[in-house]
């Protein structure tokens, strides 16, 4: 039995995908399903349960001889939340007690860390694990800081604990800026290829914020956009290889601007470009990154060697396979 947290959201279902594909028989997801659309993103799925987060631990309590393997991907991933206690409680707490169990019941753990992590960058994008280096990082938003905090807890108890207080497999992932299907759910938090699409598609021109740091003009802020599928298979080489344990970023590699993600957009569609630039909103002015680009150097020598997809042809994908599609669902 493989147990997906946050398994209906949008990486999430990607993953049940991909380890549907791979053959696994026994998924359980956990995850809330709400009144709108986003049960459509596991319709597809041959599922053995589906639990919501209140029963999360009592089940893995119950089931912990059947479970091979934990998923942790749920979480509050809204950057713009403000009620940092409800973030707390469910992206620190809740996975506290989950590595708890893991190491007590011996189940690998896999958990979504974020980019968010690092702030405006300044101090790198190097997925260090140690407390020393992870003391260095500022968060801009309280949903980095939760993902931060659980990864400083979990190299407290690797450098002050036994082995026996870890999980025997544990990888933490700092996701980078994710795009692919099965977003849709998500509303204003949506990845900036889906929501340039919606624009473009609707007639409009591509969206874009100005830029208000001086060191970047309009359109060349840039992040490290990742193709969904190419994350799932990382988290799926991470399951074959038991051994490999770490804090690990997740992103390809190589920064592109917002104005690169337009273009590619537009390739995509076949429709002639047409930008226009906004005020960033205040509310998230100073909260901003201008810039991120994992460095990977972590993954590689870890073993994993298969390549990243290129922007151009993950929008490709995206807009081909799904966006443009009658069912954009995976």
């Amino acid at each position: 039995m493989i147990l997906v947290t946050g398994g209906a959201g949008f990486i999430g279902s990607n993953l049940v995908a991909g380890l549907e594909a791979a053959g696994a028989e026994n998924i359980v997801v956990c995850d809330r399903l709400g009144t709108d659309d986003k049960w459509r993103n596991i319709a597809k799925r041959d599922l053995a349960d589906l639990i919501t987060p209140e029963d999360l631990l009592p089940f893995l309590d119950d089931n912990a001889n059947r479970v091979e393997a934990v998923f942790h991907l749920g979480a509050i991933s809204a950057t713009i939340e403000t009620d940092a206690d409800l973030i707390v409680e469910n992206n620190f707490r809740l996975s506290c007690e989950l590595w708890t169990r893991c190491a007590k019941y011996r189940v690998p753990l896999i958990y979504a860390s974020s980019a968010a992590t690092y702030g405006d960058g300044a101090a790198g994008f190097i997925d260090n694990a140690t407390r020393d280096h992870l003391s260095g990082l500022r968060p801009l938003n309280a949903y980095g800081w939760s993902k931060h905090l659980f990864d400083r807890w979990v190299a407290r108890i690797l450098e002050t604990g036994s082995a026996d207080q870890s999980p025997p497999q544990w990888a933490g992932l700092k996701f980078f800026n994710v795009y692919g299907p099965n977003e849709y759910h998500k509303e204003g938090q949506v990845s900036v290829a889906l929501k340039n699409y919606r624009e473009i598609s609707a007639g409009g021109p591509a969206v874009l914020f100005r830029s208000h740091n001086p060191d970047y003009r309009d359109g060349s802020q840039s992040r490290d956009f990742v193709w969904v599928a190419d994350c799932v298979d990382v988290m799926l080489w991470l399951k074959e290889n038991p051994s490999t344990s770490g804090l690990f970023n997740l992103g390809t590699g190589k920064a592109r601007s917002f104005a690169d993600l337009a273009s590619a957009i537009f390739n995509a569609t076949g429709i002639a470009p047409e930008i226009q630039f906004v005020d960033t909103p205040t509310a998230i002015r100073d909260k901003y990154q201008y810039f991120t680009e994992a460095q990977m150097n972590q993954l590689r020598e870890a073993g994993y060697t298969a390549s990243f997809t290129s922007l151009e042809d993950g929008v490709s994908q995206y807009v081909r396979n799904f966006l443009a599609t009658e069912d954009p669902y995976l």
